[in-house]
């Protein structure tokens, strides 16, 4: 150990430091690229300037939108509210799925009881509850974070359903070998080995939970950023549309980035991304 640091050889630690801001270049780099081509779109006039509006003039909509807000709202009410409905929404899916996940994959007559309710929720669209949600209990947040529930917790259940399922036969084999109780072999080996696909489940999950809160807002609500998405479009304002699909790609991204680091602490035997 001592001739192997003694040598200069970058210890793992930091190999995955400069691997980190590596990534972080290239993504940056990545961005670059995009906004310039953008701004070449848009110099060339490929498309109207109405409909493809320049960076700059995103940016100049954005610092707009920062000082003085939006068809009468803020923008950080309007960021507010919609984290506040996906948070909401998607612990609630958590807290449901996983206990329900678990249970169908540990119980068959809870399995069969179920999974044909869950078959028939999974391939309906958000779209298609928001009427119905709309008429049961009208247009304040608990239809949305209902349609975020209803549309993320499938993902939760099959994820942790999948998780339960990957258990190696051996490490139960040997648990039961070694005298361990069904309870402890379930908290000691089954839990763990199901807790990386939960994790990705969850991952995925939080896209899904705001496609269904974007979808309720664009219908039912007078405030967040779906819907102003929707209201600037009605009136065509380009630039403040695009604003609001970044500002919502850019938040999405930071939650995922939260589920991941902690998956990395929970899970630590998983390895780091």
């Amino acid at each position: 150990m001592e001739r192997r640091e003694a040598s200069g050889e970058p210890k793992p630690k930091l190999r995955r430091v400069r691997a980190g801001m590596s990534s972080y270049w290239l993504t940056a780099a990545v961005i670059a690229i995009c906004v310039v081509i953008w701004q070449a779109v848009s110099m060339a006039g490929v498309f109207p300037a109405f409909a493809l509006p320049s960076p700059v003039a995103v940016w100049q909509a954005f610092v707009e939108i920062v000082r003085n807000g939006y068809g009468g709202q803020s923008l950080l009410d309007d960021i507010l509210i919609s984290c506040f409905r996906i948070v909401i929404g998607f612990v609630g899916a958590v807290l449901i799925g996983v206990p329900v996940g678990l249970l169908m994959s540990r119980n068959k007559v809870v399995f069969d009881i179920i999974d044909p309710l869950l078959q028939f929720v999974r391939p309906v669209p958000p779209l298609a509850y928001i009427p119905l949600l709309v008429v049961w209990f009208g247009i304040g947040e608990l239809p949305k974070a209902i349609l975020i529930l209803v549309g993320t917790i499938p993902v939760i259940i099959i994820g942790t359903m999948s998780g339960v399922k990957s258990t190696p036969p051996l490490r139960i084999a040997v648990a039961r070998t070694l005298g361990a109780t069904n309870a402890q072999i379930f908290r000691r080996i089954v839990l763990p080995s199901a807790m990386p696909e939960i994790f990705t489940a969850m991952r995925v999950g939080i896209g899904v939970a705001w496609t269904c809160l974007v979808a309720a807002e664009l219908i039912a609500a007078s405030s967040g950023l779906g819907w102003l998405v929707q209201f600037a479009g009605q009136a065509l304002q380009v630039a403040v549309v695009i604003v609001g699909i970044v500002i919502i790609g850019v938040i999405g991204y930071a939650m995922e980035l939260v589920i991941r680091k902690l998956e990395n602490w929970i899970v630590p035997w998983r390895g780091h991304e």
